[in-house]
Order: structure tokens, then sequence, then C-alpha cells
């Protein structure tokens, strides 16, 4: 997987600082808002919106906000209207990124991307010009995974009987990537196991991945990571680079 999947932005935000904490609280609430506009805002029928909330939760994401984030979304709540815009990019050596805002103001977010895509030499592209290098696939983690999980060997098989494509281990972490569909079903056969998820999305995965040699494009790619990580409308960013 890419050293800058939404996973590796979660760990990032755990350290975050008091005075940035907003900011994530802000994009933690229009996830929520979002999920519950598409799905309603039953967490048993609607699983996205369980997994938003389960991350706004480990951000220690306050009760009350989490609850105003779903009543927007399913309109108890008037408010402002929050949108979903996907952005696809060019970067030198051949790296893309696809990047996802959720905004209440156009304008403003393309400014402020604008602002940071020039600053490091990215350019947009058009609709489906980077979309069609990445694959949607379920991610689930597990920290520590040999605290909770006793015989691997075994734990492997009935995951792969369950939809598992692929599990990794690397660093203590444990890895399952499944295909989006199913991976509802995986997780619910771990948590009918009693084994607690460190974290389970859809994200993209690049289909061809470029490993970056280049000391100096590579903390140019990681510094333009880190600024679209400080613009409070872009929601989640990926890329092809290792």
């Amino acid at each position: 997987m890419s050293g800058h999947s939404k996973w590796s932005q979660i760990k990032r935000q755990k350290g975050i600082t008091d005075n940035k904490r907003g900011m994530i609280f802000t994009k933690l609430g229009h996830l929520i808002t979002i999920a519950a506009k598409e799905g309603g805002g039953d967490t048993g029928a609607n699983f996205k919106l369980r997994l938003c909330i389960e991350n706004a939760k480990k951000s220690n994401m306050p009760k009350e906000n989490i609850e105003r984030a779903i009543k927007r979304g399913t309109g108890e709540l008037k408010g402002e209207i929050i949108e979903e815009i996907i952005y696809e990019a060019f970067a030198p050596a051949g790296i893309v990124f696809i990047i996802n805002a959720l905004t209440d103001n156009k304008n403003r977010t393309i400014g402020d991307l604008r602002r940071v895509l020039h600053k490091y030499n990215v350019n947009l592209g058009g609709t489906n010009s980077v979309a069609w290098m990445f694959e949607k696939r379920g991610i689930i983690k597990i920290i520590n995974y040999k605290d909770k999980i006793k015989d691997l060997e075994q734990f492997e098989l009935d995951l792969i009987e369950k939809g598992a494509e692929d599990i990794q281990e690397e660093g203590g972490e444990l890895t399952i990537c499944t295909k989006p569909e199913d991976l509802q079903k995986v997780r619910e056969h771990l948590e009918n196991k009693n084994i607690n998820l460190d974290y389970a999305e859809v994200e993209l995965d690049a289909k061809n991945k470029i490993k970056v040699d280049n000391l100096k494009l590579k903390e140019k790619i990681e510094n333009f990571c880190n600024e679209l990580d400080e613009l409070e409308d872009i929601n989640d960013y990926y890329t092809n680079s290792e």
C-alpha cells in the first residue's frame, strides 16, 4: 500500500496539536454529514456512516458535534450544503494524485488548492485523467495483532474464506485487503471474534506504484502532502508514489 493512504493521515492526526484539532473535527463532521446524506442516519443500516462515526470517536470528537453532523446530513438540522469534489493531478516523474475535497465553498477550495499545486509544480488534470490508474479496495488495519490473534495461520485461512484477498504484516501491524463489497463482511467476521480493529475503510490503491529514489523529489512530495493536510477542505488524497 502507498505511504500516503488515509490510514497514514489518521495516524498523523493522532498527534496533532490542539490549535489544529478544530480543523480535524470540521473534516470529520463533513464526512459524517455526507455519509448520512447518502445512506440515512441509522448506523445499523449505513455502514459508511458507522465507520465515519467510529473514526471521529477515535479522534475524540465531541458527541454533540457528531450528532449535529448526522442531523445536517439527514436534513433535520439546516446548515451549509456540503459537496464532495474529486480533483485529479499530475506531479513530476509520473507521480499522480487523486484529491478528495468536502466543501461548502467551491471557489475557496479550488483557490486554496491551486496555490499549493502551483508551489510544487503539480498540475490539475481532467476527469478520469488519473482515476483509471487506481482501484477501490477495502482496507482493515490491526495494530499489535500478536496480542489479539493466537493462531495467525488459521486466522488467515478463515479470512480468505470470508473474502480477504491479501494479508500483509509489517512492523507489528496487520493489513487485510478485500474487495470493497466484502469489507463489511470481513469486518463483521473479525468483530464477532472480538478482535478490535484500528481501521476499516474503502481506499483507492494505485494499480502500478512508482518508487521515488530521488531524495529531493521524495522530500518535495512529502511536503506537498503535508500542505494538503493543512487545507481544511481537503479530506483525502491518494498517490501512486511509494
